[in-house]
């Protein structure tokens, strides 16, 4: 949208300017387009629709927990399916609506009720605000989906390490500030309430496996496919892994300094 009127001065001067005859009509064709209302429509609505499902975006990629609250965001009012002809039943539900619901139906596939539930389940072990969302029966759920994993004896005994390992989180100091189930690992294992409650650990390393599927590593997959193309098909595993780092965690790279990135280089073995 900012560039909208810079876009048409340059598509004014190769309408008059154009090195062939095609490109002079092309021109003239796509500049007929950009002033006419129907163009002027889909850009405002396309900025308006985007800028709302950017927050949402922004939280999908969060590494945390939380995308239940993010899956309360995407609120869609009810719409009046009108039949009458008319530019307005064209503009605001032939196309708006439409655009919505092409974006309603890829938001539900990626969350189904189903995976929202499993979402929810493995909220409840979040240790955030102090366990804030914690809720046995929930978690309880969750380890009878793992049939292999908890027989009827193993959930009696879930049962009661979670009321205990519980209560002993929220009177612990050092488990009051931390910022997700990763933090809640390293410290089970360091103070050595792994070896206390086995089954509530082996919960835990239940829900990573079903984090695969986040944002964070979709994206980062993502990235390796434009990465890896048919012409890079031979690249090594450390040149594709240093490659990828430089993609995916563009916020850590933008945090070193060029100047020990070249007294590193420096100091490396001699080149050819």
């Amino acid at each position: 949208m900012k560039l909208f009127a810079d876009v048409v001065v340059v598509l004014d001067f190769v309408k008059e300017e154009g090195g062939s005859l095609a490109n002079r009509q092309q021109a003239s064709g796509i500049l007929a387009y950009f002033k006419s209302y129907e163009f002027v429509f889909y850009l405002h609505m396309m900025y308006d629709i985007l800028h709302l499902t950017g927050t949402l975006s922004k939280q999908l990629q969060r590494k945390d927990l939380d995308i239940l609250e993010a899956a309360s965001m995407l609120y869609i009012g009810a719409r009046n399916r009108r039949t009458t002809k008319t530019n307005r039943f064209y503009f605001e539900v032939e196309i708006f609506n439409t655009t919505v619901d092409m974006q309603l139906t890829e938001y539900r596939d990626q969350f189904s009720e189903t995976s929202t539930q499993l979402l929810e389940y493995m909220g409840a072990l979040s240790p955030c605000d102090s366990f804030v969302q914690f809720d046995k029966s929930k978690l309880l759920k969750l380890g009878k989906l793992y049939k292999y994993d908890f027989d009827d004896s193993d959930m009696i005994d879930l049962e009661g390490q979670f009321e205990i390992f519980y209560h002993s989180c929220i009177k612990d100091e050092r488990f009051t500030s931390l910022k997700g189930i990763s933090d809640l690992s390293r410290l089970m294992v360091s103070t050595g309430k792994h070896w206390s409650y086995p089954l509530v650990y082996k919960l835990l390393k239940l829900t990573f496996i079903l984090s695969v599927a986040i944002a964070s590593v979709e994206r980062c997959f993502s990235k390796m496919k434009l990465l890896k193309t048919d012409l890079r098909n031979k690249i090594g595993d450390e040149f594709l892994n240093d490659t990828l780092f430089c993609n995916v965690e563009t916020k850590a790279l933008a945090k070193v300094e060029n100047e020990k990135a070249i007294e590193r280089f420096q100091k490396m073995y001699a080149r050819r």
